[in-house]
């Protein structure tokens, strides 16, 4: 019985130890075809012949080992373990002889092989050897090798179209190794993974790789950095962000749906299949939601727009970082009516007014352009927070730009002062007391342009409906002679801009201050002869002065 127990429990060892036999042997010819697969793939290489000769040499002589320890185990089950011992030392032997190499400098970077950067009109295969090299050294380098192997595809992305669809689409985890390097603690790395990932945002065809590989939160962490990131990494980040919020990408959840998926970590990328991967990720968390919808389209909201008001105001950002966030804010706010709050709300409207100071030597004339737009875009397309924007000193600030800026800036201020004047009459009241009246009039004089002298003359017109503002404009002489003076010289038929200055003449014969001021003015002789050639308005206007008694008084003057 003794011996029979000792025989049946033997049996599942025996059959163990020969599982884990087939297992390892398993395992060698696993090996072995990887390796036969490595030496076939070497053959199609076209640089460094001589170099990949080598190399397969040496995979033949490993593989020809592999087999040697193949075929003994099959043969001979008691040598197996001497066999491995062997093998085991002479892999000692390798690292041991590998240590020393490297200690005496011979694997120095000066002597590592450097690829060089093929022509133009390079293969696809060239230029695919080359940029996996470059990936190469920016996973596995040290600090200066990752540094120049980053500066080196950042230029080759911008000269060549073909490495932007390598990137994209032949090298493994392309975009998610740029998507790491975005937060590496070497900003002159940091800032080359950034204009390699502006060079890939600007591309249609893979501007969505970017979102999906969760771009959007790394790159909102650089402009919220403060001083953590150079003032090249926040323009390059803005300007990333320039290049993808309207990213159309395939169809998404449900705003609900997305809503519940709330990822610190990819900052809430939105196609479906980036939805699932965020919920794969071990950081999902209940961080406020940073995306809404608009249509097709998805917007960053209140984290990046955070960033982004402070990017515009910031005193150590440079010009063109503050104008690409105030271009995307002006974009994010476009969206929607939530998209447009969550700006309202973090401060946009008066970091933007701010930016219109011409007493600030930061701002260029190219900013306060691109601030007035912005402002267009945010509170005036439609109206929305102008109580906030009049607050923040928009009006003096429009004025002042209305007197002093160059053509295209007071073109701005006066779109902007049209625009605000159509939203209520306690503004056109605002408008008329900070001193608009007599500017439009000053713009009607020296504008050259057809649309500038019409919208200063339907400002004008809208200010002047007010009674308070009515008041005040005729008590001035000079206001009033220089409309009158501004309806001639003679035209076929009146401009739109004169039709305006005749409304608003209409508006002065309200009060008989301003039938008194019309009369005598030295250019009533223009509003005649308008009234002569039967233009509606001028008839109007001068039956309502007094008709016949005025036409004595005309011919009266015009006698003299």
């Amino acid at each position: 019985m003794g011996e029979a127990g000792e025989e049946e429990a033997a049996a599942p060892a025996a059959e163990l130890s020969q599982n884990e036999e087939l297992d390892e042997q398993g395992m060698l010819a696993e090996a072995l075809d990887a390796i036969s697969s490595l030496v076939s793939a070497s053959l199609s290489a076209t640089l460094f012949p001589l170099k990949w000769q080598l190399i397969r040499d040496r995979l033949n002589r490993l593989h020809a080992g592999l087999a040697d320890i193949t075929v003994t185990g099959a043969d001979d089950d008691n040598g197996e373990d001497s066999d491995l011992d062997v093998l085991a030392a002479a892999l000692d032997a390798h690292v041991a002889r590998l240590d020393e190499v490297y200690a005496s400098g011979a694997l120095t970077r000066a002597r590592a092989l450097v690829v060089p950067r093929p022509g133009a009109g390079a293969t696809r295969d060239d230029v695919r050897f080359y940029v996996r090299d470059l990936f190469a050294r920016l996973r596995a380098g040290g600090a200066e090798m990752r540094r120049e192997a980053a500066a080196a595809l950042g230029e080759a992305l911008r000269d060549d179209e073909k490495c932007v669809r390598v990137v994209a689409s032949d090298v493994p985890d392309g975009v998610g190794v740029l998507v790491s390097l975005l937060e590496c603690p070497d900003p002159r790395v940091q800032e080359e993974a950034l204009e390699a990932v502006s060079v890939i945002a600007g591309s249609d065809a893979h501007r969505g790789d970017l979102v999906v590989g969760g771009v959007i939160a790394p790159v909102v962490r650089v402009l919220d950095a403060g001083a953590g990131s150079t003032a090249a990494a926040k323009e390059r980040a803005a300007r990333v962000l320039c290049s993808s919020p309207r990213t159309r990408i395939m169809p998404g959840p449900s705003p609900r749906t997305v809503a519940s998926r709330r990822c610190s970590t990819c900052a809430r990328t939105t196609a479906r299949a980036a939805a699932s991967s965020c919920a794969r990720r071990a950081g999902c968390c209940g961080a406020s939601q940073a995306w809404t919808r608009s249509g097709s389209t998805w917007w960053p909201t209140r984290a990046p727009c955070r960033a982004l008001v402070s990017l515009s105001q910031g005193a150590a950002t440079d010009d063109a970082a503050r104008i690409q966030a105030m271009e995307l804010l002006a974009a994010i706010a476009s969206g929607d009516s939530s998209a447009r709050e969550a700006v309202i709300q973090e401060g946009a409207v008066e970091s933007l007014v701010r930016a219109l100071d011409p007493s600030s030597p930061t701002r260029s004339s190219k900013a306060r352009e691109v601030a007035l737009r912005a402002i267009d875009a945010i509170c005036l397309s439609p109206p929305t927070s102008t109580d906030r924007l009049l607050a923040a000193g928009f009006l003096d600030r429009v004025l002042s730009l209305l007197r002093n800026g160059d053509t295209t800036l007071q073109h701005c201020a006066l779109k902007a002062a049209h625009r605000l004047c159509q939203v209520s009459e306690e503004i056109r009241k605002a408008m008329g007391d900070a001193g608009f009246m007599p500017e439009m009039v000053s713009v009607l004089r020296a504008a050259k342009s057809p649309e500038a002298r019409e919208m200063a003359a339907d400002t004008l017109c809208a200010m002047v409906s007010v009674h308070r503002n009515r008041k005040r404009f005729v008590q001035d002489d000079r206001n009033v002679a220089q409309v009158l003076q501004l309806l001639g010289p003679e035209e076929e038929k009146p401009t739109p801009a004169k039709r305006l200055l005749l409304s608003t003449l209409m508006h002065l014969t309200d009060s008989s201050s301003g039938r008194r001021k019309i009369m005598s003015s030295e250019h009533v002789r223009n509003l005649e002869k308008l009234a002569e050639t039967n233009v509606p308005d001028a008839k109007r206007i001068v039956k309502k002065l007094g008709g016949s008694k005025l036409r004595s008084i005309f011919h009266g003057i015009w006698s003299l």
